[in-house]
Formats: C-alpha cells, structure tokens, sequence
C-alpha cells in the first residue's frame, strides 16, 4: 500500500486576510483533504470553514498535535499516512512545523519514509524579518525570552552581545498580555545604538511596522502592544 503525504498547510496570521496570503493552490489541496493534524481542533475547524471545504466539518478526521502530546503518541498521529491518506498538518497561525510542535510529525514523517510537502503561506518570523532591515543573511529567531526579572535581563543581554559579535539578527516574541512588559525592559536595558524592530499583527488591518535605535524608542511614544501579537527584532551594530 502506498503511503499518503504529509501536507504543511499555512493559515493566516489575522482573520481578515485569507485571499492576500494564501495562494489558491495552497487552498484548493486543502479543501481535499479528510485528515488533519492540527494544534487545537476549534482553530483548526474555523481556518478550514474559511478555506471553503466542501466537507463537513464533523466528518473531519482531526488529531491534535500540542505542548502536551508525548512522543509515544506520534506513531498514532502519523497512522493514517502510512494507511494511505493524505494528511495536512497545521498551525494555530502561520506556518506549521516553525516554532511550531508539528515539527515532530514532519521529523517521524521523514523517517517512516512519508513524503511531506510544504504549502505556500505566511511565516510572522520572517516577514518581521523583511521589514526590520536587520541582516537577513544571518539571523536567529529565539522563541519566548524568560519571563522573571532577572532571567529576562540576562537574556536581553546576551541576545544583544551575540547579535553584536557575530553581526546577527535576533528574533523573538512574547504572550501578547506581556508584550509591554518586554518592550519596556529591552528599552531600559539595551545600549541607545542597538536597533530595535516591533512587528505588530503582520498582515492584519491593524499591522504596524516600525525599526528605530534604543535612543529614538526612548524619546518616542510607546508602541500599542498589549494583548497583539508582535514579533521583535534585536540589532546591535
């Protein structure tokens, strides 16, 4: 029996931007698909009524993929491929299998021999990217920095050494309710030339984009961030 393909299907990144994200190829292979791998059911039903699946929503075979799952339940996840069905994989937002736990699928799907082919569609870490006017030839993105005082400071300025030594941009965000807390210690704490980029809600109505110094931040008025989804960019020259 040949086995089915693992499909990487993005979703948007805000609600009202489907048809400037998504090209219709990507769409149109996710409106045939039966079985899905998704981080939560709710979303993932909600991103597909939008796509136009022709299927009900209720006759979706859908397998939940978290934080929570244990590798001992990957082999149950990755089932219906190598029965034969195809299978999309998605995100919350975005892109899957990026600073996303459907990386462990993708990871089992290579090693069971499972083609997996990846969908064209936003990625939040690389568009804050393209707009930071950072170096895009080196750069890392850092996931959540710590949230206590201390350990937020220490890697606040770690981030800014090896951004400055080895001329890198660093990437990195937050839950959205403590977005204001991080911006206000990256402000206080960085040196007044290192640059700093705040992409908010990309590619929603509300984005906003804005590279400035430490020292412009500082004599500036603070961003609106709480509670909105932002991706920040760290570099020190």
């Amino acid at each position: 029996m040949s086995k089915g393909i693992l499909y990487l299907i993005p979703v948007p990144l805000a609600d009202d931007t489907l048809d400037s994200v998504l090209p219709a190829d990507a769409l149109a292979i996710a409106r045939t698909l039966t079985h899905f791998v998704v981080e939560a059911s709710k979303t993932a039903r909600a991103h597909l009524k939008l796509f136009g699946t022709p299927h009900e929503l209720r006759s979706l075979t859908m397998n939940e993929l978290n934080e929570h799952t244990k590798d001992g339940e990957l082999a149950d996840l990755l089932a219906p491929l190598l029965a034969g069905h195809d299978v999309g994989l998605m995100s919350e937002a975005g892109c899957p299998g990026v600073a996303d736990p459907g990386a462990r699928l993708v990871r089992l799907a290579h090693a069971r021999g499972v083609r997996v082919v990846p969908l064209v569609g936003p990625s939040s870490i690389l568009l804050a990217l393209m707009a930071s006017g950072a170096n895009g030839q080196k750069f890392r993105f850092n996931g959540y920095l710590p949230t206590g005082d201390g350990d937020r400071l220490a890697a606040i300025r770690n981030l800014e050494a090896s951004s400055r030594k080895e001329k890198q941009a660093e990437l990195f965000i937050e839950t959205p309710y403590r977005n204001d807390a991080l911006f206000a210690a990256l402000i206080q704490h960085c040196s007044p030339g290192t640059h700093i980029t705040v992409a908010r809600e990309l590619t929603g109505a509300d984005e906003w984009i804005r590279s400035r110094t430490v020292a412009d931040w500082r004599r500036g008025p603070k961003p609106e961030l709480h509670k909105r989804p932002t991706v920040f960019v760290l570099s020190a020259d």
